[in-house]
């Protein structure tokens, strides 16, 4: 193989990995506090919540009966659920340059608070948060959620 062939090849195979290199997945958030029985549920793998664990749009947050997590968002959003308790982050989008904003966050069951970050200061419409029975829009800063599972 030649030089120039050599470099032809080299310049393929950059192109062919670099649309895996820019799906990888940016961090939405990372865990604060974490105690008891505290998981994240990543497709469908059991992660121990530990501090410093980054947290993903997919996400669930799970706590057993003595489990307690705390996450902060990118955006400053913070969310933390008690004991016998399960949310799902569906949608985080932060990037206020792009005019990308959203959080979408399902409580399947327990107790969950969520204090308001920056995308629901820059917009409103854009937070999301949801219970089996009820659909909340956030126009404060704080909101406290418990929710039973049928």
């Amino acid at each position: 193989m030649t030089a120039r062939h050599l470099g032809v090849a080299l310049v393929l195979s950059a192109c062919a990995v670099s649309p895996v290199l820019a799906q990888t997945p940016v961090a939405a958030g990372r865990v604060k506090i974490a105690s008891g029985n505290a998981f994240i549920i990543r497709q469908n793998a059991e992660i121990p919540a530990t501090v410093g664990l980054a947290i993903f749009e997919s996400d669930s947050l799970r706590t057993g009966g003595d489990g307690r997590i705390g996450v902060t968002m990118k955006d400053d959003t913070r969310v933390s659920i008690g004991p016998r308790s399960e949310v799902r982050l569906d949608r985080f989008a932060y990037a206020p340059a792009d005019g990308r904003l959203g959080f979408a966050m399902r409580v399947v069951r327990g107790v969950a608070a969520y204090v308001s970050g920056r995308i629901a200061k820059l917009a409103p419409d854009a937070v999301r948060l949801e219970t089996p029975a009820a659909i909340v829009g956030v126009r404060g800063t704080s909101v406290a959620i418990s929710a039973s599972a049928e």
